[in-house]
């Protein structure tokens, strides 16, 4: 029964972070993904490529409205799916953790997971609207990119093991952070030019920042107090 409500509890964590994510991006993010969607329909219809018709327009309105309703479900799973993985680690290093209370356990290791997991991720593939970005290359885009969390991921997770071995900062900070340099440099660049307005973009990824650091600390809060609130923590006592 206690492994279930562990379960229960990581699960519920991830999803209440998950809805939270979704309707940050309705209000933040997709205003900027219409913005940008209409530049590239007004470039399909210059180009002779679609028509300026109200049967394309109907066609459009209806894909966005199905995109803008699946926001918060994919928030859902984007929570669930981390919620799990962060309870996880969580269970594991809370020890290792500093902290005073269980919370602020939770949010140290939210940052590092917003860290390792998002931001460094984020300094050589940042988020880009539709707009930017060939058709052609939507999978090699995302391989690159999931390839450089992973190696982020288990990079960090590799040099804390080694760090409670060691029990040597330096070495889990300086370690990390030279693979990572090597790895930023090695990785391939976006192959797609960037040929839109400067300000969309940068406001784009910049509300791409905040929805995902709303995420991170949102999960961190719901699993720190769901973890104090019940009888979870008896499972894995300090």
């Amino acid at each position: 029964m206690k492994s279930f409500l562990f379960i229960g509890i990581i699960l519920l964590a991830g999803l209440m972070a998950g809805v939270t994510l979704g309707l940050v991006n309705l209000l933040l993010v997709e205003p900027l993904i219409d913005s940008a969607t209409n530049i590239e329909n007004q470039n399909l219809i210059n180009s002779g490529k679609s028509s300026d018709s109200p049967s394309f327009w109907a066609n459009y309105y209806s894909y966005r409205a199905w995109q803008k309703g699946g926001e918060v479900l994919a928030g859902t799973i984007l929570g669930i799916s981390y919620g799990s993985l962060f309870g996880i680690v969580f269970a594991v290093s809370k020890n290792t953790l500093p902290g005073n209370n269980i919370i602020k356990k939770s949010l140290v290791l939210g940052l590092v997971f917003w860290l390792v997991l998002y931001a460094v991720p984020f300094t050589k593939y940042p988020a880009n609207p539709p707009s930017v970005g060939q058709s052609s290359t939507i999978e090699f885009r995302q391989d690159v990119y999931l390839i450089f969390v992973v190696i982020s991921g288990f990079t960090a997770l590799g040099f804390f093991w080694l760090y409670k071995k060691i029990q040597k900062k330096i070495i889990l900070f300086a370690g990390y952070g030279g693979i990572m340099i090597i790895t930023y440099m090695v990785m391939p660049e976006n192959p797609d030019p960037i040929q839109m307005e400067f300000g969309l973009l940068a406001e784009f990824r910049a509300m791409s920042v905040i929805g995902m650091s709303v995420f991170w600390g949102a999960l961190s809060v719901f699993l720190g107090i769901l973890w104090e609130k019940t009888t979870v923590g008896k499972i894995f006592k300090s």
